[in-house]
């Protein structure tokens, strides 16, 4: 009886130095940050009627943006798309599905969908206006930083 305890202590004790063996390797690596070619023209979109009432939101990031973007509205096949946004094609695929079945979320629950930043750097400089909320970037060759749309100097760095 003595003998049987011991080796179901021993066994246990085994059990949980294989476990925490496991867990120190099991870390994800650090996400790479996904290249957008531009931020949405977009801050969010409310549903009519019944959902405007509502608090709730769904943060569509600036990359699940730019996956629709390129794979429905630009018709690129997804080892294109994933190309042009410096990922590998399964991970677009990825950030794809998960854009999808976010705004299909948000339509069957009439939530509104937020633009986000999320994991994304942008493909260049952009500002956006605090006048007219216009989004635009400023050849390097230009000193004055102005609004293109009217002329406005509150203009605010965006790339992060």
């Amino acid at each position: 009886m003595d003998f049987f305890f011991v080796m179901r202590i021993f066994s246990l004790h085994l059990c949980e130095n294989i476990l925490i063996t496991s867990m120190k390797f099991t870390m994800p690596r650090p996400r790479t940050l996904r290249k957008v070619v531009a931020p949405p023209k977009f801050t969010g979109f409310k549903p009519y009627g019944e959902g405007e009432k509502s608090t709730e939101f769904i943060a569509l990031f600036y990359e699940e943006y730019e996956a629709i973007k390129l794979a429905d509205y630009k018709l690129m096949n997804h080892a294109e798309a994933a190309f042009l946004m410096g990922v590998s094609r399964s991970t677009f695929a990825r950030i794809y599905e998960k854009a999808r079945r976010k705004v299909a979320q948000a339509l069957v629950e009439a939530k509104e969908i937020r633009a986000v930043y999320g994991n994304a750097v942008l493909d260049k400089n952009w500002y956006v206006c605090k006048k007219c909320h216009a989004r635009f970037t400023i050849p390097k060759t230009i000193k004055k930083h102005l609004c293109a749309m009217c002329a406005s100097d509150q203009i605010e760095f965006i790339n992060k």
